[in-house]
């Protein structure tokens, strides 16, 4: 992996009856990471974490410790970063998670089962140089959530992507908007960046339940009103350029998670959503608050 560069791997899922949903990122190369962002060595090695997020009708529970190398094991099929870790093999993806919430330091303790319905085949450039990678490459999952701390169970549906590069986000990327929909019969999904040098790229995708990708007619913009803390903007796209927000899961001060209401590919949908404004990141009074919520263990 080279300096300054990073790899994640992603999960969300929501709940059958919509009630609960969570979110796991496993990064090495932490690029939301304040001390990534201040370190001159830019050893992504340096800066590994876990990420999860609860939402729940009685509230949300966030967790993100960064840790270093001698914290990470890794292989072909696994993950693992202190006490958390993610396993695949072959069929599903468990991944078992110990983490404490911060600032109120809450356990966050549980397994999640990922049971991809199928696999897609190509990843895809984000970037004009060739540097960001997005591979959607699970966009229709089954999930399992167990979790003691705190205590809840719930069945659901999924998505599991990865992403990787050879340097700093905010370095190519202004913005970006993201969502990801089930359909009957498959899913969608809608990543529209806009890089630094002005340009833009808008991906509209569908894949079948086998995983296969179909075209599908680009949606056209839709407007959302900005979160009610930090005013993060929010946009997306709709087949008829209407959209709702039903729900915001997280409103920080450069990314925001959301549950819409929308229709896409003909079929009234409920796709989960980000914003991610980097400009907002370089702030430096956006990343000295970063650490009361991300702190740092060596060791």
């Amino acid at each position: 992996m080279t300096r300054g560069g990073y790899v994640w791997w992603y999960v969300d899922a929501v709940s059958e009856d919509g009630r609960q949903g969570l979110t796991v990122i496993a990064f090495i190369g932490s690029v939301f990471s304040p001390y990534y962002a201040w370190d001159a060595a830019r050893d992504p090695f340096a800066h590994c974490a876990v990420n999860v997020v609860l939402y729940g009708e009685r509230g949300n529970r966030f967790a993100m410790t960064e840790r270093n190398a001698g914290s990470l094991a890794r292989d072909a099929t696994s993950f693992s970063l202190g006490p958390s870790s993610l396993e695949w093999d072959g069929s599903v993806l468990t991944i078992r998670l110990d983490e404490r919430s911060s600032p109120v330091p809450r356990a966050v303790r549980g397994t999640v089962r990922v049971r991809p319905r199928a696999l897609t085949a190509q990843p895809f450039t984000l970037d004009t140089h060739g540097l960001h990678r997005w591979w959607p490459m699970a966009p229709d999952c089954e999930v399992e959530a167990a979790f003691t701390a705190p205590a809840l169970s719930w069945r659901g549906s999924g998505y599991h992507d990865t992403n990787d590069g050879d340097g700093a986000l905010e370095d190519a990327f202004t913005d970006w908007t993201w969502c990801r929909a089930p359909l009957k019969r498959g899913s969608a999904i809608l990543y529209d960046v806009r890089r630094t040098d002005g340009s833009g790229q808008n991906l509209t995708l569908r894949f079948d339940a086998d995983g296969t990708r179909r075209e599908m007619r680009p949606p056209l913009a839709a407007g959302l009103p900005p979160t009610g803390l930090w005013r993060m903007p929010r946009t997306t796209r709709s087949d008829d350029g209407c959209a709702q927000v039903i729900r915001t899961f997280e409103d920080t001060p450069f990314y925001a998670r959301s549950l819409l209401a929308s229709t896409l590919d003909g079929e009234a949908v409920q796709p989960v959503h980000e914003s991610l404004s980097l400009r907002r990141f370089r702030n430096p009074l956006v990343r000295l608050m970063l650490p009361f919520r991300m702190p740092r263990r060596i060791g």
